[in-house]
């Protein structure tokens, strides 16, 4: 088994998305349909292109490590380290005209998050972070946020038709109480949570491969990540999901979400 020290992590992680930053700007220039997804949304030429080029990368530095991801599947959970990608997965945020997406990447050890990174996620066309900086999580908290009320949080959500018609109402409810609600796709919510671009995250339910990424940015961004009754989220969990940096914003949508 190959030893990784978190900065041995840390670089890796960084030449993954370097190497996937030009593939997605790719993407805005050309926005070709290349397949399908399980959940009927289009898969880019970047999506294809990210995927391959990262799984080499990672295949060859790390022949004895699990890969994980969107577009992946499943593989080696077993495994003492596991990379957890999620590419670029931005085809129906982009298709609506809020572009939301960027290359987010975890690591975990034996099943423990030990770090996430989100390279360039993009906010209404703009690069957070700058054209050519990423946001680096290595397991350390960033600043605690501050504390706000629940009709000032920015919440963000996948759309309101994936959750299922019980869920409905407790959404809308949550929706109603927060001042702004924003539909972007899946973990890069969890992505720009961590970056503080957002307040609250409020997910159906996500994949085996799809939780990785998103446990390991939100752990380390200092963050809290439950399903809606406040429980713990085990590991390759497929149940509902929130997440927030603040506690008292999660415990307020926790409040709203269990009812």
């Amino acid at each position: 088994m190959t030893d990784l020290s978190i900065d041995d992590a840390s670089a890796f992680a960084a030449e993954l998305a370097d190497a996937a930053r030009p593939i997605i700007r790719e993407y805005f220039r050309t926005g070709v349909f290349v397949d399908i997804k399980a959940d009927d949304s289009p898969v880019t030429v970047a999506d294809r292109t990210v995927e391959k080029t990262l799984r080499e990368l990672i295949e060859k530095r790390f022949p004895d490590h699990g890969i994980a991801g969107e577009e992946f599947g499943p593989k080696n959970l077993d495994v003492e380290y596991v990379w957890s990608l999620d590419p670029i997965d931005g085809t129906k945020a982009f298709i609506t005209g809020r572009p939301t997406f960027g290359t987010l990447i975890g690591l975990l050890r034996n099943g423990v998050p030990v770090l996430g990174l989100i390279d360039c996620p993009i906010l209404d066309e703009r690069w957070i972070g700058g054209p050519d900086i990423g946001t680096l999580l290595n397991g350390g908290p960033l600043m605690a946020p501050v504390t706000k009320p629940l009709d000032k949080a920015i919440l963000t959500a996948t759309s309101p038709d994936m959750f299922d018609a019980d869920e409905a109402p407790r959404f809308a409810a949550l929706k109603q109480a927060c001042g702004l609600t924003l539909f972007s796709g899946d973990c890069h919510n969890f992505g720009l949570l961590a970056l503080g671009t957002i307040d609250l995250v409020v997910e159906s339910a996500l994949s085996d491969y799809d939780y990785l990424a998103p446990a390991a940015v939100i752990a380390g961004a200092g963050g809290i990540l439950t399903d809606w009754s406040g429980a713990p989220v085990a590991l390759g969990s497929t149940t509902r999901i929130v997440a927030a940096r603040n506690p008292a914003l999660h415990a307020a949508a926790i409040a709203i979400l269990s009812a």
